[in-house]
């Protein structure tokens, strides 16, 4: 096995690791389209596919997933890599935590061996609180279903919600006792150590337990992994919050996570529309009756991280309300938020004294699924219709109402779909089209306004950070002298590295069986060390010693490479935001004749890129050689002269066949 699969290997069995067998199986079979799928929905394009980017915010697709080269790309903020990769950096999965999850989706059997006392002490801090929150699920469950006060209070109000069984074990519902210590005194025992017990919010500064006499609901985050509880108390008559939560820690970020989202990613994509619900029973149940795209906010506001989470999903949001009129109106406010992102957001009301679990538990699953398709309303034309109802022929509060709908209308990024709604919601407030696009123009320009300044701010505190610290570097030290600046051999090097990593493997000449890399590397072995660019030598050092060793170099060994600084420049070389359109063929029957595509043409792409890489090399030696003959002509040297001047013709003439060769222009 190789090292960096032994330090990086931390699973979840302290004494064993995967071995390199099953690690190859498991990079081998994994598709990046449907690792990515599971998180971010994807839409094809040409050859590639594209989605929002789950690494940044953005409102236009850069995210490009290459299923022929498997690698995704980011042509916004630069992410890149491979399957794993993606669950690495999008779950915060440690190596062999990734390995695991691709073996559980494509079936794949886990060969392990032994582990030295060095692997086993690299396990990482974080799987140790994954490992802590899930002894506290079954800790939970274990009271709900094997003691007598777990299923007389805690199992009875799941049964009375209609919960059955499996549903209760599929969410990771319990229940936890009145004992002040019941739960730590059962951890530390087990081995659990109080201090990863405080850090979680299981266990208080008073080393009691958090949860007392309450419900339990597991949030768990998108791969499944439980990060935090919910308690919902069993008391009455009590003052005491109905529901408390786990504190923020290390893997738990309350305003990033939706409840459910692990159990409705699937659904949601697949359906094209996520619904959002207010509680954790309303999920449960709605999932429970086969409405699986549903989620919850986790008892907060609706946050800027959690809108943005859903439109990874999809851009179709249907809220359901509970009937009360007071709630409503203060629901409505935070759904600008939604509009922000540009999402499209449609808005169901429940009957009078009804929520989603209540109301589904009255009527059905199949009343309730058309209920929430024949009830559904577009948000915007919602709450315009809401507000007239409540003002009537008042010209003050229709002013309000008018004020209140621009603000909304006014957070839409979309300019065609913000024009639509104008044009309509003119009508319903019987007002001039021209008289909201005016107000609306006022509060997008004051918006402006107020980012400008803002930004403006930054900037002037940059620049004041700047000069102080310019101040205190200047006297402490003298400036620096200004150098000049050299352009060398880099285009021509990244040139060679690209076809060395997109198409080594190729066969350059089929008689002689040799591949691309075989030739490029025997063309440039004199002068690897002489690269300009240190990252595109460090590629064609592991090309040349790839080779040596009697390997095959495929993309994969560069784009599935352990150290990510190879992986990434691989994948920035054989990647671009453009690809050949396939309509050419498909629609005007139009296909290169005389030469293979650019991707597939890597033998006389590496002859050209070859004689461009030498010319420049040339070149240079031509520059360094005169600048010795300029110096021996000065000191009177003419034997040596003699030498550099024959030398100088040799060099000037391979430059100059290499310049016909390739059609340039050098000046002599």
């Amino acid at each position: 096995m190789s090292a960096f699969l032994l330090i990086f290997q931390q699973i979840s069995s302290p004494s064993t690791l995967i071995t390199n067998k099953s690690v190859q199986e498991i990079i081998e079979t994994a598709k990046v389209e449907e690792i990515i799928q599971d998180f971010v929905s994807l839409k094809r394009r040409g050859a590639n596919m594209m989605g929002l980017c789950p690494f940044h915010n953005e409102k236009t697709p850069s995210f490009v997933v290459s299923p022929a080269k498997n690698i995704y790309k980011c042509f916004g903020c630069g992410r890149a890599g491979g399957p794993v990769q993606f669950l690495m950096e999008h779950e915060s999965f440690a190596f062999p935590e990734a390995l695991r999850y691709i073996a559980k989706k494509y079936g794949i059997e886990v060969e392990e061996t032994q582990a030295s006392q060095e692997e086993i002490a690299a396990r990482q801090h974080l799987d140790s609180l994954y490992l802590v929150n899930q002894f506290a699920q079954e800790y939970f469950q274990q009271q709900l279903f094997n003691t007598d006060l777990g299923k007389s209070v805690g199992l009875s109000y799941f049964k009375q919600r209609g919960f059955r069984e499996e549903t209760i074990r599929k969410f990771g519902l319990g229940f936890t006792s009145d004992q002040r210590t019941g739960f730590t005194d059962v951890a530390t025992r087990t081995g659990y150590s109080l201090e990863a017990l405080k850090k979680l919010g299981l266990t208080t500064q008073y080393d009691r337990d958090f949860f007392r006499n309450r419900v339990m609901f597991t949030i768990h985050n998108l791969s499944g992994k439980p990060i935090a509880f919910a308690g919902r108390i069993m008391a009455k008559d009590v003052k005491a919050p109905k529901y408390i939560n786990s504190p923020e820690t290390e893997i738990y970020h309350k305003s990033k996570v939706l409840y459910g989202a692990n159990f409705a990613k699937v659904a949601i994509r697949k359906q094209d529309e996520c619904i959002l619900v207010e509680g954790y029973t309303d999920v449960i149940s709605l999932h429970q009756a086969g409405i699986e795209n549903v989620v919850a906010a986790s008892g907060t506001s609706l946050t800027t991280e959690q809108i943005r989470l859903i439109k990874r999903y999809t851009p179709n949001v249907k809220i359901l309300f509970d009937g009360d009129f007071a709630g409503l109106k203060a629901a409505l406010r935070g759904i600008d938020l939604i509009l922000a992102q540009d999402l499209n957001v449609k808005v169901v009301v429940l009957p009078d004294g009804e929520d989603p679990d209540s109301y589904l538990q009255s009527v059905g699953t199949s009343a309730f699924k058309t209920f929430l398709d024949e009830k559904a309303q577009d948000f915007i034309f919602f709450k315009t219709n809401l507000l007239l109802k409540q003002v009537g022929n008042d010209p003050v509060r229709k002013t309000e109402l008018i004020k209140d709908v621009v603000g909304s209308i006014s957070k839409i990024p979309d300019p065609i779909k913000r024009s639509l709604y104008i044009k309509e919601c003119a009508r319903l407030v019987s007002v001039e089209e021209q008289l909201l696009i005016n107000e609306i123009n006022k509060v997008v320009s004051k918006e402006l306004t107020k980012h400008r300044a803002s930004n403006d701010r930054g900037n002037l505190q940059r620049v004041q950070r700047h000069e102080a610290q310019t101040l205190a570097d200047s006297l402490e030290q003298p400036v620096p002298q200004r150098k000049e600046s050299r352009v060398g051999d880099e285009f021509q090097e990244k040139d060679i590295v690209r076809i060395l990593v997109a198409g080594g493997d190729a066969i350059f000449d089929k008689e002689e069986n040799i591949t691309v890399a075989q030739f490029i590397i025997s063309n440039i072995e004199d002068v690897i060390d002489d690269f300009d660019n240190q990252g595109y030598q460090q590629l064609a050092k592991l090309a040349q010693e790839r080779l040596a060793s009697g390997q095959p170099l495929s993309t994969d060994f560069f784009t599935q490479h352990p150290e990510q600084a190879v992986q990434q420049m691989a994948i920035n070389l054989i990647t671009s935001p453009y690809e050949l359109s396939e309509n050419w063929e498909k629609r005007y029957e139009i296909t290169l004749q005389t030469q293979k595509s650019p991707e597939l043409n890597f033998s006389e792409d590496s002859i050209q890129s070859l004689k461009r890489f030498r010319l420049r090399k040339i070149s240079r030696m031509c520059q360094k050689n005169q600048e010795q003959i300029k110096e021996l002509t000065a000191s009177g040297d003419m034997e040596k002269l003699m030498v550099h001047m024959k030398v100088q013709q040799k060099l000037l003439n391979i430059r100059n066949d290499l310049a016909k060769e390739l059609g340039t222009v050098v000046l002599s």
